[in-house]
């Protein structure tokens, strides 16, 4: 198949821990047909949707990791398959790219489904699931966020749209920064702050469940750094092996259907302790991390259910 990847500049990735470098690697393998383009080079052109970009070559030493064709235009109708794998912030400009590619249909197969990716960002599909989350409160407005951290003391404050922990504040019972954190943020930006109930469980780690077409494939623990609350692993958090529990299961199964159903075919949840805080569709990651620990080339999995979806 003509796979086209539309993500972050390819040339600055770290190899053994991106996942859009992996499954471009599987591809390889599977003798699919490469191309790379930066989400800037997408454009519509009197009815066609175009890229500029480059085919793609790819290898695992790093720094020599991908060899790039000369610079071309192409149509991306002529493309089995489109991925949609730049990383947030989920801005106007990835909306706008979302609505783009929405054009492709039915021909080419983009995953994640880009309607649904637009419909259902990471933060804002867990409200689908109120009995499986902490409490949670979407809000700009002041008075509404110190009334939530009033009825629960203990809170997580951070951007509505953020993504690899950047802005997110612990806020404990004692803390008298909100006033101040929330002039901050609403001082350069519209979006409201997502709010939730601080989970002590996270001091034992933050697992990530990757789910492939609703399917749950294993798991992988982060752990904060000391003096840490985030686990991400941009900002240091810890992978760990760990394993998938009846809860993990329990809500895999509840929201597995709906991200089958709506083309979600690689998903990475978070999970603390037996709350589901996010569920992350635009640009999920930990696939090289959980293949390490487990042995299972998850890659696989993933190109195994889009060649099915590609072929249907």
């Amino acid at each position: 198949m003509k796979i086209a990847f539309q993500m972050d500049p390819i040339g600055d990735v770290d190899i053994n821990a991106d996942s859009s470098f992996r499954l471009a690697e599987e591809a390889q393998a599977r003798g699919h047909i490469l191309f790379f383009y930066t989400p800037d080079h997408l454009a519509y052109q009197e009815g066609r949707i175009t890229a500029r970009g480059h085919d793609l070559q790819v290898q695992r030493v790093q720094g020599e990791h991908a060899t790039l064709g000369p610079e071309k235009e192409v149509d991306l109708v002529d493309f089995d398959v489109v991925w949609l794998r730049q990383d947030p912030p989920f801005d106007m400009h990835y909306i706008t790219s979302t609505h783009l590619l929405d054009r492709l249909a039915p021909g080419t197969l983009v995953v994640n489904d880009p309607f649904w990716v637009r419909n259902y960002p990471e933060k804002l599909l867990v409200l689908d699931f109120p009995d499986l989350t902490p409490p949670t409160t979407i809000a700009r407005d002041l008075a509404t966020i110190k009334a939530f951290k009033a009825r629960h003391g203990d809170v997580i404050l951070k951007p509505l749209y953020g993504n690899g922990g950047a802005g997110v504040f612990r806020l404990d019972a004692a803390d008298r920064n909100l006033t101040s954190l929330h002039e901050l943020f609403t001082g350069f930006s519209r979006e409201p702050l997502i709010v939730q109930k601080f989970l002590p469980d996270v001091s034992n780690g933050d697992k990530r469940v990757i789910l492939v077409d609703g399917e749950p494939v294993g798991a992988i623990n982060r752990v904060p750094a000391a003096g840490e609350t985030r686990s991400n692993m941009h900002v240091g958090g810890r992978p760990e092996k760990i394993g998938l529990s009846e809860r993990d299961l329990e809500i895999c199964a509840a929201i597995g259907p709906l991200l089958k159903e709506k083309g979600q075919v690689f998903v990475g949840i978070d999970v603390i302790g037996d709350y589901l805080t996010e569920i992350n569709v635009t640009s999920p990651t930990g696939i090289q991390e959980l293949e390490r620990f487990d042995g299972v080339n998850i890659a696989e999995k993933i190109w195994q259910a889009i060649e099915k979806r590609a072929s249907a």
